[in-house]
């Protein structure tokens, strides 16, 4: 299929997109990597009135360190931040990126895309939930900010208006004492999780267990002081997802039970200064 008739903008100004946007009324779609777009578009799973590339936004390509997070623009690309010298920073990055698609994927889809597309299968907006990364939006009354926790709606629904923008990422970066981990499982490398965790722990206190690919957006629980046995029943709890051709309900609650076990056990080891 070929998608049904747009008009097509490129602002010069984060500006300039936020006033096209306006503009047409609710029915126009932000284009910046295209990987998750595009496809939408060729099925006419979406019929926007405009596309508004923001690829020309020299503004929003960036990866710098404010204060204590690294803050990634909404033009950077997966790959870009996975070669970044400055996402060592932030480990759970390191852990994650390479497990996204494929390479080629990874070198014109952006960070903010994937977050802001919010497919429940999807590493990126379960790395933000874990690490409850705060989302900048930006719109026609201005900027807001909101954490992780509020942004992710449902299964590709979030608090980005039709009018606005999500300009940048701000992950925390990492602590002394802190650890982390990450896992998935898919058919093959590449392609989307059938289930995945992310985790984080802190030597002597909390520690945060994300699960994604198993309800309608990942799910983000504290898991301080549970024993594996524990551990292992509350994650095949997070699993309110059908089964489908690649896997059962079932099966992924084993799936997630047993990476839960083993990330959650990595990500404490790491934080108590052992092996990781």
């Amino acid at each position: 299929m070929k998608a049904a008739p747009f008009a097509y903008v490129r602002p010069a100004t984060l500006d300039d997109a936020v006033a096209e946007l306006v503009r047409s009324r609710g029915e126009g779609k932000v284009l910046a990597g295209g990987q998750s777009l595009v496809p939408i578009l060729a099925m006419r799973l979406a019929r926007p009135s405009t596309v508004v590339d923001i690829s020309a936004l020299s503004e929003l390509d960036y990866v710098r360190r404010e204060g204590d997070a690294l803050v990634i623009g909404a033009l950077v690309r997966q790959r870009t931040l996975e070669q970044h010298p400055l996402a060592a920073a932030v480990p759970l990055l390191r852990l994650a990126l390479p497990w996204i698609g494929h390479r080629e994927l990874r070198s014109r889809g952006t960070v903010c895309g994937s977050i802001a597309h919010a497919d429940p299968a999807a590493e990126l907006p379960a790395l933000a939930c874990c690490l409850n990364a705060e989302l900048e939006i930006a719109g026609r009354r201005g900027r807001r900010t909101v954490t992780a926790a509020e942004f992710f709606l449902g299964a590709m629904a979030t608090a980005i208006g039709p009018e606005d923008v999500l300009a940048a990422v701000r992950f925390p970066l990492a602590q002394p004492g802190e650890g982390f981990g990450f896992a998935e499982i898919a058919r093959r490398h590449g392609d989307f999780a059938l289930a995945g965790v992310a985790t984080r722990a802190r030597a002597g206190g909390e520690t945060v267990l994300t699960a994604f690919g198993v309800s309608d957006r990942p799910v983000t629980r504290d898991v301080t002081g549970l024993d594996d046995e524990a551990l292992a029943a509350l994650a095949r709890d997070l699993v309110d997802t059908a089964g489908d051709p690649h896997g059962s309900r079932e099966y992924r609650r084993r799936l997630v039970a047993a990476l839960a076990v083993r990330e959650v056990a990595r990500a404490r080891r790491a934080a108590e200064g052992g092996p990781a």
